[in-house]
């Protein structure tokens, strides 16, 4: 019998070991996905018709909005039926969001690159892992420009150069172009990374702060990012209700 129960327990901590690649790195090779309600609000909220109710993902629980900020989140959410970018016209969703949409992703990863491939609009992220750093004079894009690094076990990617359209949630709460994400990737074991976002942004906010949650690798039965194609669905349902059909 205890002979069993160590055969067990080897098992047990065998899989709960992270895996690691070849350069002896932890391995983040994968499809992942969030399983929690940041997607309609990253703070605290109750349900609604087609909003899960939800615990939030901030740290703290308020976002420091500056005083005019609070008032623009409060307009955004009066009118996020047609003024989300993101999920009115199928646009890029931008950083971290693309990360607790409620869709998987596929990390793959090399020495000197990371890509992380999103099943939402196809968006994707090609991040340096080579010591390079963001260049100078980018224009602002939905999803940023994205460099890694490693510190200690932990995967750590720097966005910036980001423009201002994209939302952080289905609740309107925003940024402007002068946001600067600090996303670190941390596996726990095989199937979980602890996942952190710090949110930094001078224009919009009194000061830096944080959202982190679980990521939970997919085990299913060949597991893998599908096509959903938003555009296209977006494109049919205009053409069905237009008045010249």
């Amino acid at each position: 019998m205890r002979a069993a129960a160590s055969f067990v327990l080897l098992i047990v901590s065998a899989s709960a070991q992270p895996a690691r690649t070849a350069e002896g790195k932890p391995d983040f090779n994968g499809v992942w996905q969030a399983l929690n309600t940041a997607a309609w609000d990253i703070q605290d909220h109750s349900g609604s018709l087609g909003v899960p109710p939800g615990r939030g993902v901030v740290e703290g629980g308020e976002i420091p909005y500056q005083a005019w900020a609070a008032a623009r989140k409060q307009e955004n959410f009066a009118h996020r039926a047609t003024a989300d970018q993101t999920e009115t016209n199928c646009y890029l969703p931008g950083v971290p969001r693309a990360t607790y949409m409620p869709y998987p992703f596929q990390i793959t990863q090399s020495p000197k690159l990371i890509a992380i491939a999103y099943e939402f609009a196809h968006a994707l992220r090609n991040v340096p892992l080579d010591g390079s750093s963001h260049p100078d004079g980018l224009p602002g894009t939905w999803m940023g420009d994205s460099r890694a690094h490693w510190d200690g076990e932990t995967l750590v990617i720097d966005v910036t150069d980001f423009n201002d359209q994209t939302w952080f949630d289905r609740a309107g709460n925003f940024h402007s172009d002068a946001l600067h994400v600090v996303e670190r990737y941390t596996l726990k074991d095989r199937d979980h990374i602890s996942y952190e976002a710090t949110i930094e942004d001078p224009k919009v906010f009194t000061r830096p702060w944080k959202m982190s949650m679980p990521l939970y690798r997919l085990v299913d039965k060949d597991p893998a990012v599908l096509e959903y194609e938003c555009v296209f669905y977006l494109q049919e349902e205009r053409y069905k209700n237009a008045p010249f059909k």
